[in-house]
């Protein structure tokens, strides 16, 4: 019995010494993140028959204004090949009808969670990265000239298939990093009032039946892709690209899409925590999720 105490012992050592040596692997390199604030300005078009019933055809156009906030870190997950990426977006935008009679006033807040594996790459200034995002997106479309139900609430979270590549272009040796991601859902579950049904039936006569219903490619469609090129200048890093969206819905019998194409423009920096710094020494260097 002492035997196979030892024998028990002995393997758990041997257990304990092998999961830090993998943990002493995996920290071999302190992590970076990525971050990155950009301000946007772009064409919107609204739509929702909702709010213009029977008129499916009837677009709003106009400029609206956003802010997005990125932040990009090596996970420990799968020997630090995952990296995780957060968004949040905040947009404003004003759209008239084409005879500018009438007024859409919108407004959308959006956080998004992904996570990315990365692949090994052939080339050493590619990265090839593929995974799923969880999003959720909340906001309104405001008609100034509706007497009845002059708002319509949009409310959505969905799972989404995300990819993402990654190029650093050298032009006489100064280094301009280049990424595309694109990203779009295939489950989810969204909140849409039935036709010419008023919010007082819903959340003050509790008629709710229906109003959130389960969302895929037979009745939503969305797509939303980023570009971005990084320009080091000095100690800062100026990152510029173009953010578009598209999203449509048919949910209830109402109609309703809303598509922007923006310039964003911002600047973006790589930090270390400094407890990772004195842990590993001033000089060691990083892993980084996006260089």
């Amino acid at each position: 019995m002492n035997r196979m105490n030892r024998c028990f012992h002995l393997c758990w050592i041997v257990c304990f010494c092998f999961i830090v040596s993998l943990s002493a692997q995996t920290e071999a390199l302190p992590r970076s993140t990525n971050s990155a604030t950009l301000v946007g300005v772009g064409g919107y078009n609204l739509m929702d028959t909702y709010l213009s019933p029977g008129a499916p055809e009837r677009n709003y156009t106009g400029v609206g204004f956003s802010v997005l906030h990125e932040r990009m870190q090596m996970t420990r997950l799968a020997n630090q090949r995952i990296s995780r990426q957060q968004l949040f977006r905040g947009e404003l935008a004003r759209t008239e009808n084409a005879a500018a009679t009438a007024t859409d006033l919108a407004g959308f807040a959006t956080y998004s969670l992904g996570y990315h594996y990365h692949f090994t790459s052939p080339l050493p200034d590619l990265q090839l990265l593929a995974g799923a995002m969880a999003q959720g997106w909340v906001g309104f479309i405001y008609n100034t000239r509706n007497g009845n139900n002059p708002a319509s609430t949009k409310a959505d979270a969905d799972l989404r298939l995300s990819a993402m590549v990654l190029y650093t272009l050298r032009i006489k040796g100064y280094p301009i990093r280049l990424r595309y991601q694109g990203a779009i859902p295939f489950a989810g579950v969204c909140f849409s009032p039935h036709y010419n049904q008023s919010y007082y039936e819903i959340f003050d006569l509790g008629n709710h039946a229906g109003v959130v219903q389960f969302n895929s490619f037979h009745n939503k469609w969305a797509y939303q892709q980023l570009l971005t090129a990084d320009f080091p200048v000095g100690a800062l890093t100026l990152r510029v690209g173009f953010l578009g969206n598209y999203y449509r819905t048919d949910l209830n019998a109402i109609q309703s899409h809303v598509v922007s194409r923006s310039f964003v423009i911002g600047l973006a920096v790589e930090t270390v925590k400094v407890a990772s710094l004195f842990r590993k020494g001033a000089t060691a260097p990083s892993r980084s999720a996006y260089y």
